[in-house]
C-alpha cells in the first residue's frame, strides 16, 4: 500500500498545490524572477546492512521496515569500524543522524561504550534524545498498517512511528529520515515483533534537574548535551564523572558548520580541554561529525580537534523534486535605483503560500524584521484572537519554554508559517513544510542551502524563493544567477588561537587539571606560548607553580570559576533580561545578548516578542535589565549609531599604486594635478557609460590572491612628511593599506521612530547610554593626501566619496572572507580618532567630533580621511588579516560592483541610498565613490 493510497489524495494533493503556486508566480510575476533552478528527483543508492552489526540493532531496523542503508551510511559504518574520526557531510534530508547512531548504538551494546552527542543548541538536543527513545522503546508498526519506509512519519532515525499522523511526517528524511523511497513496502509486523535495546540516553542541559543529574553521569549509555554545558558543567567537574569519562569511545558533533566565527573558535578550545581530561582517563574517543554542505568540512573538523578527519560527502539518498526562484523587487524609482523593499515581496509570497494550503517557513536575517514580516502576516491570518495562532515567529532571545512550544506545534501541523532567523537554520524537528522563502540573502551559499534545504520531503516537490534586498551582495547574487547556481559553498573558518579566547580556555583548563611544564594547549600553529600565559595567570594570583622531580606544575588556587565567565557565542559577557512590568507584575519576557543591548533595549525603544509591541521603560545596564510595558504604538524603532577609531598599533602596511609609465611627471616628479585630471576624466567617463543592458552589478572574477605582490612600505600616509610625495615617480604610491590593532568607540546618540506599512519616518528620539569600547584588530585604507585633495577638491565630496566606497568594500569585502556582513565593521575618519565621518540625516556626508559635534573643518593641518573595515568581535576573529593580503583586490572587487551597476548617481547596491535630485549633481556620490577607488587603485580606473 502506498502513502498516497494510505492518506486518500492528500499528497497528491499537496503535489498540485506547489506545483500550482510556481505557475502563479510565474504568470503574474515573471519580471521579477531572475532565475530558476530546477533539481529533479534523484533515487537512492543503497548498500546493505552490515552483518557485523549487533544483532538487537539489526533486529530493531528490520522490525521497522529497514533491509539496506544509504551508501554514505555504509560508508560512516566502515570508517567507524576501522577507528577513524569522519565528518558527514551530505545535503539536508540525507540521513546523517544515522551515520553516527548506528555505529555508537553497535558500540553500546556490544561492549559497553559510552557516548557523548553535542548539539549547538539545547532545542536540538532534546529533539535527539526524542528520536534515540524512538528506536530503544519496545514498540512495533500497528497490525495491518502497512507502509513503505521513509514514506511514513519519520523521525531523525528514520523510524516509522504512530506518535502523529503520516501527513505530518519530517521533511524528506532531514537530519536523519533514513528510509528508502525504492524499497519494497514492509509487510504487517506481528505482534511479537517489538524489540528492546536497554539503551539508556539522557539529555543533560540547563533544564536537568538536580537530583536526576547524577544518574546521567553514572547511568547513562549516551549523554546529549551542548557544548556550553560541556564548557561550564562537565569539564569543571569531571571526577563527578569519571565512570562516564573511563568508557567513553564516541564524541558525535552534529551540525558542524555552526561552528564557526568565535563560536567555532571557542569550541574549538572546549574541544582540547575535553582531550586532555580523557587523556587522563586513559581514553581516545573517535570523533564523528556531521554537517550541512560547505566547501571544507574536513578542514574545519581538524581545526576543532587537531587530528586528522576522513570526509564523506556523496550522497545515496533520494530527494525529490525542488524548485528555487531568485527574485529581485521591482524598481520604482529608475534614477535613484530603489527597488521595492524585499520585506514587502516576501510577506507577499508567504500570504500566497499560506492561501493556497502550503506549509512555509520565512528566514529573516535580523531579530527585528522577524516581528516585523510576523506581524504583517498575523494581521491577514491571525485577526481573530478566539482561533489558534497559524503565523508563529521564532528568533533567539524568547524564553526556552515558548521555543519548545513553538517546535511542537510547528511538527504537529498547527502553524502554517513560521517567521525565524538562523535558529531554525539548524535541524530542529519542525514537521513537513513545503516553502522556503528568504527575506535576504544569508552571507553565505552555504547558509542559503541550509535554509532552501528545510522545505520539502522526499518525493515531493518543493519550492524555494530568495528574495533580494537593496544590498550590493543580494542584487549580484539575483542578477547573476549563474553565479548562486554554479558557485560552490564557502569555507568556514575559525581563529581558535585568538588571544582572549585562549586565554579564557587556558583559565579553564588550569582549573580543571594543573598544567605541567612543557605541555601545549595551542594546538599546531600558536603563536601564544603557554609558559608566558601560565605566569600572567600567576602573576594575576589564579595560579600557583609547585616545582617537583620532573618540572613544575601549575595549580589553580582562586576562589573563582573561570568557565562560569565565559561565554561561548561572544567575547563579551552578560546578557540582559527583558522583564514585563504590565499589570504590576515582573515577568522576563526574553533575553537580549550584550552587544546587541544598546541597539535593542534602550530607554524607549520598541521590543517585539511574536510581533506583541512593548516599550522599554528603564534600563538597568549595571543589573543587565530592560523593564517593559505593553504598548500600542502604531511604530517600531531602529537605533542610530557611529562609530569612531584609533589606531594603536600597526602591523603591516602595504602601497597599493605607484605611478605607472603613463604617468604625467614633470622633471623627475609626479605631476599630480595631471594625473589626478586624467583620473577624473576616467571616473566620469565610467561613471556616465550606459551600463549593460541586463542591468546588472557585476563583480569581477576573485582570484585567491593579488595577481602580483604590491611593495612593502613601512609606514603610511599618517607619518610620511608632504614632500615625500614630490620625490621620484618610482617611489611615489597613491595609496597605502595597512593591517593592525585598534580602539574603537562606538556611540547611540538617538533612534528612529519608524512608522508600520508605509516605513515612514515619524519622529528620533534620544539614547543616553555609555559608550561601547573595544580593542580589535582592522585593515585600512589611505589615499595620498596630494593626490586626494586635487582629484576631490571639495571636502564633501571627499567625505561622500570615502563613505561610498567603504559601503562597497564592506560587502565585497565579506563575500571575500567569507563572512556575514556584520561580522565586519566599517567606518571612516581621521587614524587617530579626532573625528569620524557619517551621513547626516540630509543624506550629505558629515564630519564629527569626539564627543558627536558636527565640525565644520576637521581638527589639525592635515586632511586624511582613513577608510576602515575591522573585525566586529573584541580582540578580532581573523577576519581582518586575510582582508590585508587582499587589499588589492578588494578595491579591484569594489571598482566593479561601483562601475558596473545600472544605478546613474548612487544607489543602495553599489554606495548605499542616496537622496532625490542627487542625480543631478555635477559629482554624483557614485563619481566620488569611483574617484577614490580608482586612487586607491593606484590611480587605474
Amino acid at each position: 500500500m502506498s502513502i498516497d493510497e494510505m492518506n486518500g489524495t492528500h499528497e497528491g494533493a499537496d503535489d498540485d498545490r506547489v506545483n500550482r503556486l510556481l505557475a502563479r508566480l510565474h504568470r503574474k510575476y515573471s519580471t521579477r524572477i531572475t532565475g530558476e533552478l530546477r533539481m529533479p528527483a534523484t533515487a537512492a543508492r543503497q548498500a546493505p546492512i552490515p552483518e557485523s552489526m549487533h544483532p538487537a540493532l539489526s533486529e530493531a531496523l528490520a522490525a521497522r521496515g529497514f533491509t539496506s542503508l544509504y551508501s554514505h551510511q555504509r560508508a560512516a559504518w566502515d570508517l567507524a569500524q576501522q577507528g577513524e574520526h569522519l565528518v558527514v557531510a551530505t545535503p539536508t534530508a540525507s540521513g546523517k543522524t544515522l551515520c553516527y547512531n548506528l555505529p555508537v548504538l553497535d558500540a553500546v551494546l556490544s561492549r559497553s561504550a559510552k557516548a557523548l552527542y553535542l548539539f549547538p543548541t539545547k532545542a536540538l538536543a532534546q529533539d535527539q534524545v526524542a528520536e534515540l527513545m524512538e528506536l530503544n522503546r519496545a514498540s512495533s508498526p500497528k497490525v495491518g498498517a502497512e507502509r513503505c519506509p521513509g514514506e511514513a512519519s519519520t523521525g531523525h532515525l528514520g523510524l516509522a512511528t504512530d506518535a502523529v499522523p503520516v501527513f505530518q511526517h519530517r521533511i524528506a528524511g532531514s537530519r536523519a529520515t533514513t528510509a528508502h523511497a525504492s524499497a519494497a513496502c514492509a509487510g504487517p509486523a506481528p505482534a511479537d515483533a517489538a524489540t528492546t535495546l536497554g539503551i539508556k540516553a539522557f539529555n543533560f542541559d540547563g533544564d536537568t534537574p538536580g537530583d536526576a543529574r547524577k544518574a546521567v553521569r553514572t547511568r547513562g549509555d549516551i549523554v546529549v548535551s551542548n557544548p556550553d554545558m560541556l564548557h561550564q558543567a562537565i569539564l569543571p567537574h569531571h571526577t563527578k564523572w569519571a565512570q562516564f569519562f573511563e568508557s567513553l569511545a564516541f564524541i558525535v558533533v552534529d551540525e558542524l558548520h555552526s561552528y564557526r566565527g568565535v563560536f567555532g573558535s571557542h569550541v574549538a578550545n572546549v574541544f582540547r580541554r575535553l582531550q586532555r581530561i580523557c587523556q587522563f582517563y586513559g581514553v581516545r574517543p573517535q570523533f564523528i561529525f556531521a554537517s550541512a554542505t560547505i566547501a571544507n568540512p574536513a578542514e574545519l573538523a581538524e581545526r576543532l580537534i587537531g587530528a586528522p578527519v576522513v570526509p564523506i560527502t556523496d550522497s545515496g539518498a533520494p530527494q525529490g523534486e525542488r524548485h528555487l526562484l531568485l527574485w529581485n523587487p521591482p524598481v520604482i524609482n529608475p534614477d535613484l535605483g530603489i527597488r521595492a523593499s524585499a520585506r514587502s515581496q516576501t510577506t507577499r509570497i508567504a500570504r500566497m503560500a499560506t492561501k493556497s494550503g502550503l506549509k512555509n517557513i520565512v528566514f529573516a536575517r535580523s531579530r527585528l524584521m522577524v516581528e516585523v514580516i510576523t506581524k504583517y502576516l498575523k494581521d491577514v491570518f491571525d485577526r481573530d484572537p478566539r482561533r489558534p495562532p497559524r503565523v508563529l515567529a521564532y528568533r533567539g532571545g524568547y524564553l526556552p519554554s515558548e521555543r519548545r512550544a513553538a517546535e511542537q506545534a510547528l511538527r504537529a501541523g498547527r502553524v502554517d508559517t513560521v517567521v525565524s532567523t538562523s535558529a531554525l537554520e539548524l535541524g530542529v524537528d519542525i514537521g513537513a513544510l513545503d516553502v522556503a522563502v528568504l527575506n535576504g540573502y544569508p552571507g553565505t551559499i552555504a547558509a542559503t542551502w541550509q535554509r532552501l534545504g528545510r522545505a520539502g520531503r522526499r518525493n515531493r516537490p518543493c519550492l524555494g524563493v530568495l528574495v533580494a534586498t537593496s544590498d550590493p551582495l543580494d542584487q549580484y547574487m539575483v542578477q547573476h544567477p549563474e553565479f548562486f547556481l554554479g558557485a560552490s559553498p564557502e569555507h568556514a573558518r575559525i581563529h581558535p588561537n585568538q588571544l582572549l579566547i585562549l586565554m579564557d580556555h587556558v583559565r579553564c583548563a588550569a582549573f580543571e587539571l594543573p598544567f605541567q611544564d612543557g605541555d601545549q594547549f595551542g594546538g599546531p600553529g600558536c603563536d601564544e606560548d603557554l609558559g608566558e600565559m601560565l605566569s600572567y595567570l600567576r602573576d594575576e594570583g589564579v595560579l600557583q607553580r609547585q616545582a617537583g622531580p620532573n618540572g613544575g606544575r601549575w595549580y589553580w588556587i582562586a576562589d573563582s570559576y573561570p568557565a562560569n565567565a565565559v561565554s561561548l557565542r561572544s567575547v563579551a559577557e552578560g546578557n540582559f533580561v527583558v522583564i514585563d512590568i504590565s499589570d504590576g507584575k515582573q515577568t522576563i519576557i526574553a533575553e537580549v545578548d550584550y552587544s546587541s543591548a544598546p541597539g535593542t533595549v534602550y530607554e524607549g525603544a520598541i521590543y517585539m516578542v511574536q510581533s506583541q509591541p512593548y516599550q522599554v521603560e528603564r534600563l538597568d545596564w549595571t543589573g543587565r535589565k530592560a523593564f517593559v510595558r505593553q504598548t500600542r504604538a502604531d511604530y517600531y524603532t531602529d537605533a542610530i549609531d557611529y562609530t569612531r577609531l584609533k589606531i594603536l598599533d600597526r602591523f603591516d602596511s602595504r602601497a597599493l599604486g605607484r605611478p605607472t609609465a603613463a604617468t604625467p611627471t614633470t622633471a623627475g616628479t609626479t605631476d599630480w594635478a595631471a594625473t589626478a585630471a586624467t583620473t577624473a576624466a576616467s571616473v566620469a567617463s565610467a561613471a556616465s557609460a550606459e551600463p549593460a543592458a541586463s542591468g546588472a552589478t557585476p563583480l569581477p572574477e576573485m582570484p585567491a590572491q593579488p595577481a602580483t605582490a604590491t611593495p612593502k612600505v613601512s609606514q603610511d600616509f599618517a607619518s610620511i612628511s608632504p614632500s615625500a610625495f614630490t620625490s621620484t615617480a618610482a617611489e611615489c604610491p597613491f595609496a597605502a593599506a595597512s593591517h593592525g590593532e585598534v580602539h574603537i568607540v562606538r556611540r547611540y546618540p538617538g533612534y528612529k521612530k519608524i512608522r508600520y506599512y508605509s516605513h515612514d519616518n515619524i519622529g528620533y528620539g534620544h539614547i543616553d547610554l555609555p559608550d561601547q569600547e573595544m580593542h580589535t584588530t582592522a585593515v585600512w585604507w589611505q589615499a595620498e593626501p596630494m593626490a586626494l585633495e586635487q582629484a576631490l577638491p571639495a571636502r564633501e565630496h571627499a567625505i561622500e566619496g570615502f563613505l561610498g566606497a567603504a559601503y562597497a568594500l564592506h560587502h565585497v569585502a565579506a563575500l571575500r572572507a567569507m563572512a556575514e556582513v556584520r561580522d565586519l565593521g566599517r567606518a571612516v575618519g581621521d587614524s587617530q580618532g579626532s573625528w569620524s565621518a557619517v551621513l547626516g540625516s540630509d543624506g550629505r556626508g558629515q564630519l564629527r567630533g569626539p564627543s558627536n559635534e558636527p565640525l565644520e573643518q576637521p581638527p589639525g593641518d592635515r586632511f586624511e580621511p582613513t577608510l576602515f573595515l575591522y573585525d566586529n568581535f573584541p580582540g578580532g576573529v581573523g577576519l581582518s588579516a586575510p582582508l590585508f593580503d587582499d587589499a588589492a583586490v578588494l578595491v579591484q572587487d569594489a571598482l566593479g560592483l561601483v562601475r558596473g551597476c545600472a544605478c546613474r548617481a548612487g544607489c543602495p547596491a553599489c554606495v548605499g541610498p542616496i537622496l532625490a535630485g542627487d542625480e543631478n549633481r555635477t559629482l554624483t556620490p557614485k563619481q566620488a565613490a569611483l574617484s577614490v577607488l580608482v586612487l586607491l587603485n593606484g590611480g587605474v580606473a
